[in-house]
């Protein structure tokens, strides 16, 4: 397996920084009632993003990962917080703030290739007329110019001779091939920031790693940087060269890949990594003992996320707010007050 990119490769400045993001959702409780209770999707989420960083947001299923995501691209409105974008290198831009013509001209820089690319094409366009989409909403080129940057974009993501893909339908492609049409959309207006949603989960195991090498070439060839969410710490480990590690909204470990992975500080780090199978029949792991399922983000209490599934929380934990993130050692942060 492929280790995880040089730090020399990632520039100093950051591209993007995540300032306490928060995003709240409310609950229904009646047609005509206003709700008092809400969803703690993201909860005071910081972190940055160095240009030409691919950086990793993995946890599982509803912590909160996919929301980060899209509030990062403006697809969603956040509840709190900022999220600044540095793409001059002189005064950051905050994107929260950004309306009208500058949001349409933020879309231009930044992109989101979705999870699902069954569900992300649109069946009744032509793979030509969903890649162009982005370049005629930004007015970026005329008919001709175009279909010759459409198909430029089509070789590049592996899908060759252009002329065969570009007036098929989504059905008429193999589940690879749609995901490499969707990442073409989102690379042909050349953004300098990308959000990848589980590109390949939901791919055959047989060509995710095809798709996998393709998006750390054309972040090279692109200048291209990856905001990459991901449940599979291996994706992860092939892909970024730090990772955050989310639960019920809040990251609670973040650091280099491979400290992460080798040395992780976190219970619920510690527990992910337990249940990931050793491919040699002779290595044994204990499991990290985690008590029931995932607590309910909806009005959390103000202590630690993970206190009730905690193998080692104490009444200091029950007591006290969640936990800062804290550097445990060589720039490893964990919001642990016992690690």
């Amino acid at each position: 397996m492929a280790t995880a990119a040089p730090a020399s490769a990632v520039g100093t400045k950051p591209l993007v920084t995540v300032e306490d993001l928060r995003k709240r959702f409310p609950v229904s409780t009646g047609l005509f009632e206003r709700s008092h209770s809400f969803v703690h999707a993201v909860d005071g989420v910081s972190f940055d993003l160095a240009r030409g960083e691919s950086f990793g947001l993995v946890g599982e299923s509803g912590c909160g990962k996919t929301t980060t995501g899209r509030l990062l691209v403006r697809l969603a409105e956040p509840s709190d917080g900022r999220v600044l974008f540095d793409e001059s290198g002189a005064a950051p831009t905050d994107i929260t703030h950004l309306a009208g013509a500058d949001l349409k001209a933020f879309r231009r820089r930044a992109q989101m290739i979705f999870q699902d690319p069954y569900e992300s094409l649109n069946p009744r366009r032509t793979i030509f007329d969903t890649v162009a989409e982005p370049l005629k909403v930004q007015n970026a080129c005329g008919p001709h110019e175009c279909l010759e940057r459409v198909s430029r974009m089509l070789e590049m993501v592996g899908l060759t001779p252009p002329e065969a893909y570009l007036f098929r339908y989504p059905h008429e492609l193999s589940g690879g091939q749609r995901q490499r049409a969707a990442i073409a959309r989102a690379l042909v207006i050349e953004p300098i920031f990308v959000v990848a949603d589980e590109p390949t989960s939901m791919l055959d195991v047989s060509i995710r790693t095809g798709v996998m090498q393709l998006m750390q070439s054309l972040a090279d060839r692109l200048g291209i940087s990856y905001l990459y969410i991901t449940h599979d710490l291996a994706v992860a480990r092939y892909m970024c060269s730090r990772i955050a590690v989310m639960y019920l909204g809040k990251i609670v470990e973040m650091g280099d890949t491979e400290a992460v992975l080798q040395q992780p500080k976190h219970p619920y780090t510690q527990a992910l990594l337990s249940a990931v199978p050793i491919p040699d029949p002779t290595v044994t792991r204990a499991p990290v003992r985690i008590a029931g399922g995932v607590s309910t983000p909806v009005d959390p209490l103000p202590r630690c996320r993970f206190y009730d599934r905690c193998p080692i929380a104490d009444d200091f934990c029950r007591d006290n707010d969640h936990p800062p993130l804290e550097d445990k050692g060589s720039g490893q942060l964990a919001a642990c007050y016992k690690a």
